[in-house]
This record gives C-alpha cells, structure tokens and sequence, in this order.
C-alpha cells in the first residue's frame, strides 16, 4: 500500500469509526426522547441519523476495507444488497434533511393565520412523509440492483462506475441517461427546497430580531434563543449538505467522464462520501441543549 492509499485509509476508517459512534448515540438518544414526549422535531432527526447509520455501515465498512488493500471481498449479490441499501440511505438523509429545514421554515413563520393553519397540521405529515421518502428512495434507486456486480476487469466488460470492491456496469446511453436523470431531478428538488427554507429562515429571524431586539433582556443574547439555535444548526446542516452536493456531483461527473480512471479522484471521491454523515452529528450534539442536561445525569 503507497502513501496516499494508506493516508485516504486513514481518513476514511476515522470518519467511520467517529460517524458510526455518534449517529448510534444520537439515534438512541431520539429514541429514548420519542418514547417520552414525542415530538416532531425529534422524529426527523432520529431519521435523519437512521439514515446515516445505514450510510456509514454500507459504504464506510467496504471502502474502508478497499482503502486498506482488501479487494475482491464481496460477490454479486452482495454487491447488489449493499449499495443498494446505500443509496436509499443517501436518498432518506436528504429528504429528511429537507423535511427538517422546512417543517423550522414553517415553525419561526409568523404568527398569521394561514400559515397558524399550516402549523396545526405539520406535524400529522411528519411519519407520512418519512414513510413517503422511504418509498420514493426505494423506487428510484431500484436499478442499483440491475446494474450494481461484483469487481470486473475493466477489459471484459464496460464499466461506468469501478469502486475497486464494485462495479457499476454500462447500458445503452437511452438507459443510462434515464438512469442519471431521475435520481438528479431528485436531489435537485430537494437541495432547491432546502435551500430555500434555509434561506427563508434566516430572512424571518433577522428580521425579527431587528424589530424586537428591545424585547429580550439585556442578560439574554438573542444567539441562545432557542429559535435562534435550531434554525443556526439547520442552516449548517443544509450548507454542508449542498456543499458536499455540489462536490461529490462534479466529481463522480469527472470520473465518468475520463477514458483512464484516476486512482486519487475515485480515492477522493469515497474519502468525501462520509463526510456529511460523519460531522451532521458534531451540529445536533452541539445545538441541542437538552444533551447538556443529558450528560449531567
């Protein structure tokens, strides 16, 4: 193993082994608050940790493997079964990233009363909706299942995607271009609505507290309202999501495109793929108040 293998190794088995870590005690903790006061706020994040779990053991487990030099560890059916899991996982974390930033869109909307009706039945669409994601999720990312085989040499077969321990196969462009097409439209939808949720918030909350500043104590920095916190933590979340997007999109474009795949891009590529699911945890911990009062007991 040469230095740079041996260096995305480490990256990846550290983003693994911290992601892993945090998003179990996260999804224990939601758990454990549902099963008190059930809230929907709660729900969404024990989704969206649900999701990065499963991202985190379907692709950290292989890729870390493949970093360290073991290869040929899985067959086809296997293959199949695991990025398939991995890519409705990936489509679960970004619908429920979206549903989060648009149910807080909705919750620091003012007080008028079409959005008072709205907010009274938000929270009855929550488990539809996290329903709804895992079918959408399930449905578009099916021809994983069709194209997804185990490692092939590259002069046997035409390869649109080698991940050393997997192989994503070529159709016809026809295919291949709807198979392209439906999950971006996808994610392009979502990002688009996240994006304007997140940016519909942070207009209502400066907004509100330029006009009502005067309201708060002196004692009390409007930084430490708890509006203020959620709708910080789910800004963070929706810029990292986008960023990471946007990478991980011109990349995997990149590697497609190129006649002689890259080792250090398709390294690149994978060592960034966990990266959401790894440090998301870090910004619910951290905007959460109620893991201080957790730890405490």
């Amino acid at each position: 193993m040469n230095t740079p293998e041996l260096s995305f190794g480490i990256v990846i088995l550290l983003q693994f082994s911290i992601g892993i870590s945090l998003n179990i005690f996260l999804l224990l903790f939601y758990l454990r608050m549902l099963s008190t006061t059930p809230s929907s706020p709660d729900l969404i994040n024990a989704h969206l940790t649900l999701a990065n779990t499963i991202i985190l053991f379907t692709s950290g487990i292989p890729d870390t493997l493949s970093a360290w030099g073991l290869r040929n560890f899985l067959n086809t059916g296997g293959c199949k079964i695991l990025m398939y899991l991995y890519r409705v996982a990936r489509g679960l974390a970004i619908c429920s990233t979206c549903l989060l930033s648009m149910f807080q869109a909705v919750t620091i909307s003012p007080r008028t009363s079409r959005w008072a009706r709205v907010k009274a039945r938000l929270p009855q669409c929550i488990a539809p909706s996290c329903l709804l994601s895992w079918g959408l999720s399930l449905l578009i990312d099916f021809d994983t299942m069709i194209l997804m085989t185990g490692p092939q040499n590259s002069s046997s077969v035409q390869l649109m995607l080698d991940l050393k321990y997997c192989s994503k196969v070529s159709v016809s462009v026809e295919t291949t271009l709807l198979i392209a097409i439906v999950p971006s439209l996808r994610d392009l939808v979502f990002v688009g609505l996240m994006s304007v949720a997140s940016g519909y918030m942070v207009f209502v909350l400066h907004r509100h507290h330029r006009q009502f500043r005067y309201l708060h104590s002196p004692r009390r920095s409007p930084r430490v309202m708890p509006e203020v916190r959620a709708a910080k933590r789910i800004v963070a979340l929706v810029t990292l999501y986008v960023f990471l997007y946007g990478r991980q999109t011109i990349m995997l474009s990149i590697i497609l495109n190129m006649k002689e795949k890259s080792p250090l891009l398709i390294n690149s590529h994978l060592a960034f793929l966990l990266t959401f699911s790894a440090i998301s945890p870090f910004l619910m911990i951290h905007s959460d108040r109620r893991m201080k009062k957790f730890w405490v007991r």
